[in-house]
């Protein structure tokens, strides 16, 4: 009976690996190659509320967004993107000290972890799902690179009700392409992303406003940015 446990217990900890760690790595270089048209987070949006909406998303590739998307995330959600590895400490250092004193949990994740958890994971808040994005995060920042973990990030965030992306977010709520988003359209969108189900692009609060206008101030500060 113990040998039959035994057993069981190794081969369900091999089946957990190849889960966790092996088939992981296949998809993670599928899709430095391949555009990602499909998310698990999709996937769980559209079987809530009983909605069954089709999701609006357009991939676009890297050259064919604005260059000032990429300044204006950047500059509002990981200023360091273009310099570490895949996590920042000194968000992470922040993250803690400002909930050791009592101020609202706010997340440390970089652009890198985002994209992992975007692509791999639905929506969700636990353990697993942060050591696996970890995981994930050393995966696709050894074998994409920062232009592609962008070009990805940008093409799969949610940027509104049931639309994912730059470009269906371009079309929808500025009726035209990414690539032609100007610096205060680029400013916007990025104000919204922490939550696009509650701040609205199309109807942008005095607070969103107010966000627009701090990553404009910190557009400029940038510098170059070389992918």
């Amino acid at each position: 009976m113990k040998k039959k446990i035994l057993g069981f217990l190794k081969i369900f900890f091999l089946c957990a690996a190849v889960m966790f760690l092996v088939w992981p790595v296949y998809f993670v270089i599928l899709y430095k190659y391949v555009p990602v048209y499909v998310t698990p987070l999709m996937v769980q949006r559209f079987f809530e509320g009983g909605s069954f909406e089709t999701p609006e998303k357009t991939w676009v590739s890297f050259e064919e967004i604005s260059p000032q998307m990429y300044r204006a995330v950047i500059s509002s959600e990981d200023n360091l993107f273009l310099k570490h590895g895949g996590f920042s400490v000194d968000n992470i250092k922040k993250a803690v000290e400002d909930h050791k004193k009592g101020k609202k949990l706010r997340g440390g994740s970089t652009i890198s972890q985002q994209c992992a958890k975007n692509v791999f994971w639905f929506h969700s808040r636990s353990y697993l799902r942060k050591v696996h994005e970890a995981y994930l995060t050393v995966l696709i920042e050894a074998f994409w690179g920062k232009k592609r973990i962008m070009e990805v990030y940008l093409n799969v965030i949610e940027t509104g009700s049931n639309v994912y992306g730059v470009e269906a977010a371009s079309q929808k709520y500025f009726k035209t392409n990414a690539k032609k988003l100007n610096q205060n359209q680029c400013a916007l969108i990025a104000s919204c992303l922490p939550n696009p189900r509650i701040y609205h692009i199309d109807k942008p609060s005095a607070y969103i406003k107010s966000r627009q206008e701090k990553i404009l101030g910190l557009m400029p500060k940038m510098g170059k940015l070389e992918f």
